[in-house]
C-alpha cells in the first residue's frame, strides 16, 4: 500500500466512476483499476462493487474512503508543516468564498493581499456555504469565508459584521424615506435567494423576529437577480451593506433601519488541525483591516 494507491481510491470515490478517476490522476484506466484490486486484496475486502453501469461503495470501502482521506490530509500537513518552518506565506492557499460575499469583499482585499503576501499562491472557490464545508472537510479548500452561524466543528476568526439594508423599487412609497423601521417588513412583499444561500436564512431569521409572512414564490439564483427583480418593482429585499457600496443605486432606494439595525457576522473557517493556522491569522488581520477602511467611508444616501 502507498499514497499513489490511496489517491487513486479517493478519486474512484469522488468521481464515482473509474475512467474520470484515472484521468483526475492522469494515469490509464487499467492501471488504476489493477491498483486498486491489489489494494483490495492486501486489505482482504472489496471497496467498490462494480458492474457495467455503477460503482456502489460497500459499507466498509465507505469507513476505508474515509481514513484514507484522513491519511492523505496528514500528508499534506506535515508537507505544509514543513514549508511553514520557513515561511507560512508562501505557497497555495485554497480559499472558498460563499456567492454572497465574494464579488462584494474580494474586489477591497485582494489587491492588499497580493501585495502584502507576493509568495502566496491564493486559488479563489466560490461556494454555497454546504459545498464549502463538505470541500474543508475532504480537504479540497484550506479556509472558507462564510457566514456565522456554522454547526460545523470548524474554527474561526471573525473577519466583520456586516449590516442589512432594505432595497426597494424607487417607486415604493418607502423610497422617501431616510430610514424605515423593522415592522416596515409587515406590509411588503419580500424577495429571497434560492435555498442553500447561508442569506436566505438570515433573512428568513430576520422576518421570523417582525411576524413578516409575505414571502414572494419566485427565489433568486443571485444577488444580482434579486437586484433586478426588486429594481423591477416586483417586491422588496434585505441586502448586505458591501453588497450595495461603491456602485450606482439609481435603480433602488437603499434605506437603513432606525430601529434595531439586523447584521451577519463574516468569518474565516478552517479545519482544527490546519497546518495553516499562522497563514490564516495573517489573512485575516489584513482582511479585517481593509474591510474597516472601506466602512468607515460608507454613505448609502
Amino acid at each position: 500500500m502507498n499514497i499513489r494507491d490511496l489517491k487513486y481510491l479517493v478519486a474512484v470515490a469522488d468521481h464515482n466512476h473509474f475512467g474520470r478517476a484515472a484521468e483526475a490522476c492522469f494515469v490509464s484506466q487499467p492501471t488504476l483499476s489493477m491498483q486498486l484490486k491489489k489494494l483490495e486484496e492486501e486489505l482482504g475486502i472489496t471497496v467498490f462493487e462494480r458492474s457495467n453501469k455503477q460503482i456502489l461503495i460497500t459499507d466498509i470501502g465507505e469507513k476505508i474512503v474515509a481514513k484514507a482521506r484522513e491519511i492523505l490530509l496528514d500528508i499534506e500537513g506535515m508537507k505544509s508543516l514543513a514549508q511553514t518552518a520557513h515561511d507560512p506565506m508562501v505557497g497555495p492557499l485554497r480559499l472558498g468564498v460563499i456567492p454572497t460575499v465574494a464579488p462584494y469583499l474580494l474586489p477591497h482585499v485582494m489587491s492588499s493581499l497580493v501585495t502584502t503576501f507576493p509568495k502566496l499562491e491564493l486559488y479563489l472557490i466560490e461556494e454555497k456555504t454546504p459545498n464549502l464545508v463538505e470541500l474543508l472537510d475532504k480537504g479540497k479548500v484550506d479556509a472558507a469565508i462564510m457566514a456565522l452561524p456554522n454547526e460545523e466543528t470548524l474554527e474561526y476568526q471573525v473577519l466583520y459584521e456586516e449590516p442589512f439594508y432594505l432595497a426597494c423599487a424607487k417607486s415604493n412609497q418607502m423610497s422617501e424615506q431616510l430610514s424605515v423601521s423593522m415592522e416596515s417588513l409587515m406590509s411588503e412583499k419580500i424577495m429571497l435567494l434560492e435555498e442553500g444561500h447561508c442569506l436566505r436564512s438570515q433573512a428568513m431569521d430576520i422576518c421570523h423576529q417582525v411576524k413578516a409572512q409575505n414571502i414572494a414564490d419566485f427565489s433568486a439564483t443571485s444577488l444580482e437577480t434579486l437586484r433586478l427583480m426588486v429594481a423591477a418593482g416586483n417586491g422588496v429585499t434585505l441586502l448586505p451593506a458591501l453588497s450595495v457600496t461603491g456602485r450606482d443605486q439609481d435603480d433602488l432606494s437603499i434605506l437603513p433601519f432606525n430601529d434595531s439595525q439586523p447584521f451577519r457576522q463574516i468569518a474565516l473557517f478552517w479545519r482544527g488541525n490546519s497546518s495553516k493556522k499562522r497563514c490564516f491569522s495573517n489573512i485575516t488581520s489584513v482582511i479585517i483591516e481593509e474591510v474597516a477602511h472601506k466602512t468607515s467611508t460608507l454613505s448609502f444616501d
